[in-house]
């Protein structure tokens, strides 16, 4: 199955039951105008909704993923920069993939700075370049921890290196992202690592419980732990009850990749 479409400088397609979400302004190292934010959030729900789609990959054209906001809309007129808060909330970017049931990854193939920094990590699982040059950067133009990453960082690196990185603004590499485990890996192919870690998705694990378990982990962090072994509890009852268990047992007894329920043949 391969699809594909164009939304301005928003690239996406779908192949094997991976949809590709790419930024295209590769002249501008992928920076950012309003509207491509809310064609990016866009995109997403599409891919979500999508019944063939089983994993999202992001990444950016060129040598770089996404280098924030572009500057030369920021300097313009007040009108447009309001552009980048109208219909913007916890439920679009990048707080919109906490609330996906599809997983997603991001390739970060180059630079990465305030915005394309925060939707960079708030993926799933992240890959870079050992060499992308990655940054927070808002404090560095007069601006505060913008869409969410001060509750989002430190749950990913720790308080102490999270607030080095607010604070300072300063630019690290994909190497000390991945030595600092706010990356998976990295390396010199990360859209590759990328596609690799979404087609065992694809292939091994059941949507079903993808779905579930992401919606675990965000309602964990906001629970203590008795409720959220209770919730776990609720959880596994409902699993139990899916046909995907049994899938599962079948496909490992004859060393197949499991069928699941609703799964792409």
């Amino acid at each position: 199955m391969t699809e594909s479409a164009r939304n301005d400088f928003v690239l996406y397609s779908v192949q094997d039951h991976i949809a590709t979400i790419t930024f295209n302004r590769p002249e501008k190292l992928n920076a950012l105008r309003p509207e491509m934010i809310h064609a990016y959030s866009d995109l997403l729900d599409r891919a979500d909704a999508d019944p063939q789609v089983r994993a999202i990959v992001v990444t950016g054209s060129g040598r770089g993923f996404c280098s924030g906001a572009d500057l030369s809309v920021l300097g313009t007129d007040p009108e447009v920069v309001q552009g980048f808060l109208d219909g913007q909330s916890h439920r679009t970017v990048p707080g919109k993939i906490i609330h996906l049931g599809t997983p997603v990854i991001t390739a970060i193939n180059g630079p990465a700075a305030g915005l394309g920094f925060v939707i960079a990590i708030s993926a799933d699982v992240r890959f870079a370049h050992v060499d992308a040059k990655l940054s927070t950067t808002f404090v560095r133009l007069g601006l505060i921890a913008e869409y969410g990453v001060a509750w989002l960082l430190p749950r990913l690196i720790g308080l102490g290196q999270a607030t080095d990185l607010l604070i300072s603004g300063r630019t690290f590499s994909g190497a000390e992202a991945a030595d600092m485990k706010l990356v998976h890996c990295a390396s010199n192919d990360p859209l590759a690592d990328a596609y690799a870690y979404a087609r065992d998705l694809v292939t091994n694990c059941s949507p079903a419980s993808v779905a579930v378990i992401k919606a675990q982990i965000m309602r964990g962090q906001l629970a203590e732990f008795n409720p959220a072994a209770d919730d776990a509890f609720t959880e596994m009852a409902h699993a139990f009850k899916r046909e995907d268990l049994q899938q599962a047992l079948i496909g490992k007894a004859n060393k197949q990749p499991p069928n699941f329920a609703g799964y792409p043949s």
